[in-house]
């Protein structure tokens, strides 16, 4: 009996054992506390988290986003709490629509991306293209948000409440040119918000990608190069 008995503990063990071996690095990143919710940083700022929702040009939940939460890497998330506080200062506030992105998320954009016969939120978000032109131009394979150091973001008004947002000259996730941060046809005051929000974030280290008005990287510090994939929950 105590031979069977230390035979199952030495099983159990291994199989413990196992299980830890092939744990995903993205889960023990979640657990070690490498990813932060920027809410326990900045409770009051505000998010409006698309792809937890169906306001997004899948236009249903996407695959991962269990919960309206926006992680980031640590020291990605402080950097964009100082952003809110300096432009806070003047009246204004950061809107996020984005920030860490399961590789589960960005397959599920190309599985949307790839059925063409799909089109109920193309006069919304790509009313000037065939649904066939927005991979890879405007979809990929691969996200930098699932590095958890890029956010998608714009600016609030805040100097009377409620709060509006800035225009920006489109919506968050338009295809198309004008989404471009140097779409060269802007009025006035949306080339003066896009501009406003260049300098603040870029005064705290985020890098503006030209084909989007709306998506910065942190770029002020060495990070993982490592993709995850656990659940936003």
């Amino acid at each position: 009996m105590q031979s069977q008995l230390l035979r199952l503990k030495i099983i159990t063990l291994t199989l413990i054992g196992y299980a830890m071996a092939i744990t995903p690095i993205s889960i023990r990143a979640q657990e070690n506390n490498t990813l932060l919710d920027i809410h326990t940083l900045a409770p009051k700022i505000q998010l409006e988290m698309r792809y937890a929702s169906t306001s997004n040009f899948t236009g249903k939940v996407v695959s991962g986003y269990q919960a309206p939460k926006c992680l980031l890497h640590k020291s990605v998330a402080e950097a964009l709490v100082k952003v809110e506080q300096d432009i806070n200062k003047f009246g204004y506030a950061l809107i996020i629509y984005d920030c860490y992105r399961p590789t589960i998320a960005v397959a599920d954009f190309m599985r949307w991306a790839q059925d063409l016969d799909d089109t109920r939120t193309k006069a919304q978000y790509y009313p000037n293209l065939d649904k066939s032109q927005l991979v890879p131009e405007y979809i990929a394979e691969k996200s930098g948000h699932s590095k958890a150091a890029t956010v998608d973001l714009g600016l609030l008004d805040c100097k009377q409440l409620p709060c509006i947002v800035l225009d920006m000259g489109t919506e968050f996730d338009f295809f198309g040119t004008q989404s471009n941060t140097n779409y060269p046809t802007l009025s006035d005051q949306q080339r003066k918000n896009r501009d406003l929000l260049i300098q603040v974030m870029k005064e705290q280290g985020f890098e503006n990608y030209p084909m989007e008005w709306w998506h910065y990287t942190w770029k002020a510090g060495s990070l993982p190069d490592q993709a995850y994939d656990f659940p936003i929950q």
